[in-house]
């Protein structure tokens, strides 16, 4: 059996997400808070909404 010189993710069953590159698992600069800025980003929004339809 020959392979190819490319990596491939062999967890992924289908053709085209063998061709995607591997999902990172961590990052290199510790803990992401994207997702922390965003809901509070999200809350703060619609508190200024709701609080500005009420009054």
């Amino acid at each position: 059996m020959t392979r190819r010189l490319v990596l491939t993710n062999e967890a992924a069953r289908h053709p085209f997400r063998r061709t995607l590159p591997p999902p990172v698992i961590a990052t290199p600069g510790g803990r992401d808070d994207q997702d922390v800025k965003l809901f509070v980003l999200s809350f703060a929004a619609f508190f200024t909404c709701f609080y500005s339809f009420i009054f």
